[in-house]
């Protein structure tokens, strides 16, 4: 049946002459008289239903074509010979068919694979409306890629409404940089998004890290006087903004402004900026934040005490994480298996490893799994606490979990292994990760190339870095320093000083302690010349050395004969800035005298106060000292001067022993003072008038006591 009527509707379109058409037969009648006038209205009467009916059947007849032509394309691999074999003489490129298969057709990349079928085989040239409601179509199936492949292919310009349509689908796939280019095609036409696209554009700019291109849409959102009055989206937004550039202060600064004006961002915002100031320390902000989120109702939630614990654990600051932890559970809270990970290896660092257990086998009892991270972050811990059997007993449960044949797993047991001295076993592992398809790592290579220089083994270190290098891995700073300070221990100073081109050569920046390394060595090996040369590249480049560094460095110039040091350092650093870098270190004097000849040194002369102490730590303790006896004698010079005055002048004294009232408050102020006292002791040169009134007031009390006193 379904052949027949295909057969009849072909028959129809490509014949339509064959129809006859009753009103070619009325136009030729002459109207003469009454009965032909009557003939004719009957005629016209009679042919409508007929047409109505005949139009309904060949609707009905395109629209079952429509559907075969749909269930085709969906089911048979092959569909554009099928296609030509069941509808041999039937024109597909009609426009009328192709949107009606657009609304038959579920899927729209059928419809797209039908429409560059048309293409090349009937040269199909597609109206507007064809074009317009296909790009609607893919732009509605989140199809950005194939939308845009489609609008280059065709050079159809939608509809503004489209377009922006298509803009909200490129920011939701995350292709900021196609949405600027729809932005700036939207400005070209006149067509302002709404303020809701804008939002959906600077949120996906910030998803894929792209703040340039935020901070450039924001601008042109301002421009176009949208920006004006932001709303709730653009300020959460912004404040994101802010917090990723590092600009955290800024990001609360305009969360206050817009606060009184009623909007109130949602909770990603506040977590955030609380995120930034846990990096910045500053938990005094942090606490604010949390009482505004209370006050404008967006209540913190778990994920927001995650992100306060998450911080205050990368600042070293554990048992304040720890306490915040337990706080949430007393309060209902249900801590996820993220957060009892990050609390366990906080514990483990800080040598809790007790507590660590008790949440371990508390997260068990939950429900939760311990992962990967759980198990090396319990592992690290036990290798803290030098409890190796424990660890070797959870290092087999992690393998049996499936969870040992990772990068990290590999991680933990070398450094593990390396900080026993069991380097042979770490080495061991080391060459079994390939083996089992495990990726090596930069963190894997040097925290064996710090095991094998913490033994002495030069050799294996270098070829570690050799064998870093060769796999192309981007070395750092952590995999040059051990090996370098392991030379210049062993007295290889070329080798080391090589090593440092080497890393300048890399673009790495050497660490104060690769520095430090360097300048002992060189003056071990008594190049007491170059040592103080790299010594004058540090203080030049702002970089504090360390005391070991100094003390050698001082012990080598004072056993050299050539080098008298208070010249040296004049010769390098004249003027003011010889000044300022020696009281940087408090060495503004060094003495020839090696500081571990005790038994030279003259206590009573008054220069060393402690001997074998640098002499700037002598001074400073000189200095204390000259302080804290010169206030005390201050002090008793003035209550001296202040007594003697009460008792050697008759008025004054008559007047303090006639009036008991004042004598009592005098009597009160000694006492009332040592609470500002207290308060402002580190606050000068307050503390000093505060102390001075203290000693007024007592030693106006003193001389009334001495001049009403016999004997």
């Amino acid at each position: 049946m379904a052949k027949a009527s295909s057969f009849i509707v072909n028959f129809l379109r490509l014949n339509p002459r064959t129809v006859p058409n009753p009103n070619t037969q009325i136009r030729n009648l002459t109207i003469e008289s009454k009965e032909t006038s009557f003939i004719v209205k009957e005629i016209v009467k009679n042919q409508k239903p007929c047409e109505e009916q005949l139009n309904d059947s060949v609707r009905q007849s395109n629209l079952d074509i429509v559907k075969q032509v749909c269930k085709i394309t969906r089911t048979v691999p092959r569909w554009e010979e099928t296609l030509v074999s069941h509808f041999p003489s039937f024109n597909f490129s009609e426009p009328w068919f192709f949107r009606e298969l657009l609304r038959q057709q579920d899927n729209v990349f059928f419809s797209l694979r039908f429409f560059h079928w048309l293409r090349s085989e009937y040269e199909f040239s597609p109206d507007f409306d064809s074009c317009n409601m296909l790009f609607d179509k893919l732009v509605e199936a989140k199809a950005s890629k194939a939308a845009r492949n489609f609008l280059q292919q065709t050079g159809f310009e939608p509809k503004p409404g489209s377009l922006e349509r298509y803009l909200r689908c490129l920011c939701e796939n995350e292709s900021v940089e196609e949405a600027v280019d729809v932005f700036s095609t939207l400005s070209e036409i006149g067509h302002c998004p709404s303020i809701e696209t804008w939002n959906l554009a600077l949120s996906a700019c910030l998803k894929v890290g792209r703040n340039d291109l935020m901070w450039k849409l924001y601008q042109d959102m301002v421009e176009s006087g949208i920006g004006v009055n932001i709303d709730v989206g653009t300020l959460g937004c912004l404040v994101q903004a802010f917090c990723i550039d590092g600009k955290a202060s800024k990001g609360y600064k305009i969360l206050q402004q817009n606060l009184a004006d009623g909007l109130v961002p949602d909770t990603v915002a506040f977590h955030k900026l609380i995120a930034a100031f846990c990096k910045m320390k500053d938990y005094g902000r942090v606490s604010q934040l949390l009482h505004t989120m209370i006050a404008t109702d967006r209540a913190p939630n778990i994920y927001t005490y995650q992100e306060v614990i998450n911080g205050l654990c990368k600042n070293r600051k554990w048992l304040e994480g720890f306490r915040i932890f337990n706080d949430l559970k007393d309060r209902g809270h249900s801590p996820d298996r993220v957060m009892y990970t990050t609390i366990i290896h906080g514990l483990c660092k800080i040598g809790e490893l007790r507590e660590a257990r008790k949440l371990w086998f508390e997260m068990i009892n939950k429900g939760m799994v311990p992962n990967e991270y759980t198990y090396n972050a319990l592992l690290n811990g036990l290798y803290r606490a030098h409890n190796l059997k424990e660890a070797e007993r959870l290092y087999k449960e992690m393998l049996e979990k499936g969870y040992g044949e990772m990068t990290v797993s590999y991680n933990t047991m070398i450094t593990g292994l390396c900080s026993h001295g069991k380097t042979d076993e770490a080495y061991c592992l080391f060459e079994e990760m390939p083996r089992k398809g495990v990726v090596r790592d930069l963190i894997t290579f040097n925290n064996l190339i710090r095991g094998f220089c913490v033994e002495g083994k030069v050799v294996e270190s270098l070829n570690l870095l050799h064998e870093l290098l060769a796999q192309g891995l981007q070395p750092s700073a952590s995999s040059y320093t051990p090996i370098i300070k392991c030379l210049c221990q062993a007295g290889h100073i070329e080798e080391a000083e090589s090593l440092l081109n080497d890393m300048h050569s890399q673009g790495l920046e050497p660490k104060d302690c690769t520095r430090n390394h360097l300048i002992f060595g060189l003056c071990k090996q008594g190049h007491v010349a170059e040592g103080m040369e790299r010594f004058k590249e540090m203080l030049e480049n702002q970089l504090k050395p360390q005391k070991k560094t100094l003390e050698k460095l001082i012990q080598s110039l004072s056993e050299s004969d050539s080098f008298p040091t208070v010249s040296f350092y004049r010769s390098h650093f004249p003027g003011k800035h010889t000044t300022e870098r020696e009281k940087m270190f408090a060495y503004d004097r060094v003495s020839h005298s090696s500081a571990n000849k005790a038994d030279e040194i003259d206590l009573e002369s008054g220069e060393t106060l402690y001997p074998g102490l640098s002499y700037g730590e002598n001074q400073l303790r000189w200095g204390f000292i000259r302080k804290v006896y010169g206030i005390l004698a201050a002090q008793l010079v003035l209550t001296t001067v202040v007594s003697a005055f009460v008792v050697l002048s008759a008025p004054v004294n008559e007047l303090l022993r006639g009036n008991s009232g004042l004598l009592l408050f005098l009597c009160l102020i000694p006492f009332v003072l040592l609470w500002p006292l207290h308060v402002y002791h580190q606050k000068h040169p307050v503390n000093l008038v505060i102390l001075g009134l203290f000693t007024v007031s007592l030693s106006l009390t003193v001389g009334v006591s001495c001049a009403n006193t016999d004997g």
